[in-house]
């Protein structure tokens, strides 16, 4: 008797990825096709190309980033709704604010992941809402509003842990596939806002509000994990 008539092999799990970092895209391509039950069949980097690709492979689950250079992920969710029904959406974001986890339910998102979460973790949450179930148990605790940080938008957070981790303007922009003339005006209005002169003052500022609260945690934490 053949292998083929002994074994019954499920259809894998067939995913897109969905983040503008080319680590998280390649630890989270590495993590998933270690998995007999998983497939990457598509990834993107901003909000019109994770459409297009939705569309084209009508994947099981599209993990999907929050902050991409042409929009947010959580608004695209409705448009992905639209184009594939039937693909389940699982927002995997640095971000632990419970004001963006409360927009992605409300947009219709069938879970909500940290990308600090432990990649047995992560593994199972993909297979969670592609069996039809939701993943919102962790969801991140409502944390008095930070007056510097609230004034930033994603994309100027993400630039302050980049440089809070020492990077560069020239490795910042390399890091997120930027010109270095943008990355020079993204610090120099992240530093109007927060009312500082200096990279050194933002970034310390940063540090000490994650000693206090567990608000943002920086790209690298999930990338390098895996």
């Amino acid at each position: 008797m053949t292998a083929t008539a002994t074994t019954q092999v499920d259809d894998p799990i067939r995913v897109v990825v969905v983040d503008d970092h080319p680590l998280v895209r390649d630890g989270l391509r590495a993590l998933l096709e270690r998995e007999p039950d998983m497939e990457v069949v598509g990834e993107a980097d901003s909000v019109s190309e994770a459409v297009r690709r939705v569309a084209f492979e009508e994947p099981d689950v599209v993990t999907l980033d929050v902050d991409l250079p042409d929009g947010s992920g959580v608004e695209a969710c409705a448009a992905i709704r639209a184009i594939s029904p039937r693909t389940k959406i699982l927002i995997l974001t640095a971000y632990a604010d419970p004001k963006t986890f409360d927009r992605a339910r409300a947009e219709g998102a069938d879970g909500y992941v940290l990308k600090r979460t432990r990649d047995f973790k992560l593994l199972e949450e993909i297979r969670r809402v592609a069996s039809g179930e939701k993943a919102f148990d962790d969801g991140p605790r409502e944390q008095p509003e930070d007056p510097l940080m609230s004034k930033l938008t994603p994309r100027e957070i993400s630039i302050l842990e980049l440089i809070a981790e020492g990077l560069t303007n020239r490795e910042i922009a390399d890091e997120l596939c930027l010109a270095e003339k943008t990355i020079k005006n993204y610090v120099s209005n992240l530093l109007t806002k927060m009312g500082v002169r200096h990279r050194a003052a933002a970034a310390a500022h940063l540090v000490r509000l994650r000693a206090s609260q567990e608000l943002q945690f920086p790209p690298s934490d999930w990338s390098e994990a895996v």
